[in-house]
This record gives structure tokens, C-alpha cells and sequence, in this order.
């Protein structure tokens, strides 16, 4: 008889915190590019404000569920997006015309 994925929670809990850490660590090389160069006028601000609040949601979501794999992974990542949107308020606030 084989084992199901629900009767190896350790593996589960394994593959959550693996996911989570890449996809807030495939962030990084984006936000230090978007402050290095002080440009995010690629990213448009629906594109900023939908992700933004996706990610937030997951946050709350991991709250709710008590999963700190996906309340940090959120959290963070909602941290690096906020850097660029910082980024992109400074800049474009800068290159208006007066």
C-alpha cells in the first residue's frame, strides 16, 4: 500500500517552504535593479496595485490559517513590491514637467 501525500506532512510542510522561498527570492534581483538604476517605469500601476493587494490577500490568508511559510513569503514579498513602488512614486514624481 503506498503512502499518500496527506500522511507525509513533513514533505508537505517541505514543499510549501521551498515554494515560498522562491518566489520571494525571484523578487530580489528585480528590486535591486528597479533601485540601482531608480527606474520602474516598466512596471504599469494596475499591474503593481493587482499584485500588490493578490499578495497582501495571501498574507491575511496565512494568518487565518495559521502558516507562517505563507505569512512570511507574502510578507516579504509585499515588502519588495512596496520598494518599488516607492521607486516608481520618487521617479515619477521627479520627471514631471513643472
Amino acid at each position: 500500500m503506498r503512502a499518500s501525500w496527506s500522511e507525509v506532512p513533513s514533505v508537505i510542510t517541505a514543499l510549501g517552504v521551498l515554494a515560498a522561498v522562491l518566489t520571494t527570492v525571484s523578487w530580489l534581483p528585480q528590486v535591486r535593479r528597479t533601485v540601482s538604476t531608480r527606474s520602474a517605469r516598466d512596471f504599469s500601476w494596475a499591474y503593481l496595485l493587482v499584485l500588490s493587494g493578490g499578495v497582501g490577500c495571501w498574507a491575511a490568508y496565512g494568518v487565518a490559517r495559521d502558516d507562517l511559510a505563507i505569512i512570511l513569503a507574502n510578507t516579504l514579498t509585499l515588502a519588495m513590491l512596496l520598494a518599488i513602488v516607492a521607486t516608481k512614486v520618487v521617479t515619477e514624481r521627479g520627471s514631471r514637467p513643472a
